[in-house]
């Protein structure tokens, strides 16, 4: 029970931890990026504003200052800046190519790529590494195509993304370590209590049988001397009640302990359900059940034949104490895929209100008075989920119509 706790405990904490890391270094990358783009849009709008000259502008155009966050626009800052620019008359001849600022490009290439943009229509935009910006010259005869570099900005951005996946990489391995490290410590009181609890449960159910034994003995010789009376009878019904709940107690408190190692050997579970099946014909035929049986021959699993046997007879119990009068029940056995399915199907009045999952909930019991008549103790299925998953498999139920379905799921198939 400690590991299991432990090994939750690590992987909440660490999924916890990686949603952590991933939002901020998401966000600081997103922000510096977000930074990054606007310093070029910014040197873009004052290299067009001043007409392809990268002189000192304190302001954008319209007297916008730069952000919070935003490096201002310095003398240097400008006059690192690559670019090229092409300026056109008023009837779109190339009157002037000016790579000097840049070394990669020569002035065919850039008239090229100027006549190619301005064919696109897009005022701005981007072309390979560049960013550019098509604006009228400001004595409005004409208009310049600005191309500026943004391959440093881009290698910035890949750096500093590197850089943050290596430091949350870094960070996230020392944060595993750390709670591995102090992962027993921190469970271990919630460990201490659940122990405390199956202990208890363990240590009252055996307390318990020596009296109900004494009850039942005592019951069975009032009856040799006085006859059997309606107070008898509710004292024997009561005593079995009992006696069947501390059963299932004790059941799945020993299966909750996981570290019991139970046998295991081959099934042949076709017959195993055929040898639990008769017991439940005289319940059934009380209430006017009709059976319905679809059983695959043959159907052999490796597990717990004792278990197995117990996971039947809750399903098939709780099928007939919870059928409404003159109704069906239906059972599937069957072999598909390497999945052993057994499924049983009853009819009911009245389906719970309450999410499928909640009727496996320990002491649930959806309608108390109808239990307590048909002697429910709100375990069985509780009992029988912590069963299927000894044995490696597991169970669901789903709601049809007027019809609730239990499903076990055995993956260890023959």
């Amino acid at each position: 029970m400690t590991k299991t706790l432990q090994k939750k405990f690590i992987t909440t904490a660490m999924l916890a931890i990686t949603v952590l890391i991933l939002v901020l270094l998401g966000a600081i990358n997103g922000i510096y990026g977000l930074i990054s783009g606007q310093q070029m849009e910014r040197m873009l709008g004052m290299l067009v504003y001043n007409g392809g000259a990268p002189s000192l502008q304190p302001e954008l155009p319209g007297g916008v200052r730069p952000g919070f966050l935003e490096q201002p626009i310095d003398e240097d800052t400008a006059m690192s800046a690559r670019y090229f620019l092409i300026r056109y008359n008023s009837d779109g001849e190339a009157v002037q190519t000016d790579v000097s600022k840049i070394a990669s490009v020569t002035e065919t290439e850039a008239e090229k790529m100027a006549e190619k943009v301005r064919k696109s229509g897009s005022s701005e935009g981007r072309a390979k590494q560049f960013r550019y910006k098509i604006a009228q010259t400001h004595d409005g005869k004409g208009s310049v195509v600005i191309f500026l570099d943004t391959s440093s900005q881009t290698r910035n951005i890949l750096m500093v993304l590197g850089i943050s996946i290596f430091i949350g990489i870094l960070c996230w391995s020392l944060m595993l370590l750390f709670v591995i490290l102090l992962s027993k410590k921190a469970i271990l009181p919630i460990a201490e209590n659940i122990e405390k609890q199956k202990q208890f449960v363990t240590d009252a159910g055996h307390e318990i049988k020596t009296p109900l034994a004494i009850i039942m003995a005592n019951t069975d010789a009032m009856e040799l001397h006085n006859g059997e009376n309606k107070w008898s009878r509710n004292i024997r019904e009561q005593t079995v009640r009992l006696n069947g709940l501390m059963q299932n107690l004790l059941a799945l408190a020993k299966m909750d302990e996981g570290a019991v190692k139970l046998p295991s050997s081959d099934i042949l579970l076709s017959s195993l359900l055929e040898e639990n099946l008769p017991a439940f014909y005289e319940p059934a035929a009380l209430k006017e059940i009709i059976i319905e049986e679809n059983i695959q021959p043959n159907i052999i699993m490796h597990g717990n034949r004792d278990s197995m046997s117990r996971l039947i007879t809750i399903l098939l119990d709780n099928a007939v104490k919870y059928t409404s009068k003159q109704g069906n029940i239906i059972i599937y056995l069957e072999r598909k895929e390497g999945v052993i399915r057994l499924s049983i199907k009853n009819t009911c009045d009245t389906l719970p209100e309450v999410d499928p999952e909640k009727l496996f909930d320990r002491f649930y019991r959806g309608d108390s008075a109808r239990t307590q008549k048909s002697g429910g103790y709100g375990i069985g299925l509780s009992a029988a989920r912590a069963i299927a998953e000894s044995q490696k498999g597991s169970i669901t139920a789903s709601y049809e119509e007027n019809q609730i379905i239990f499903t076990v799921e055995l993956k260890n198939s023959k």
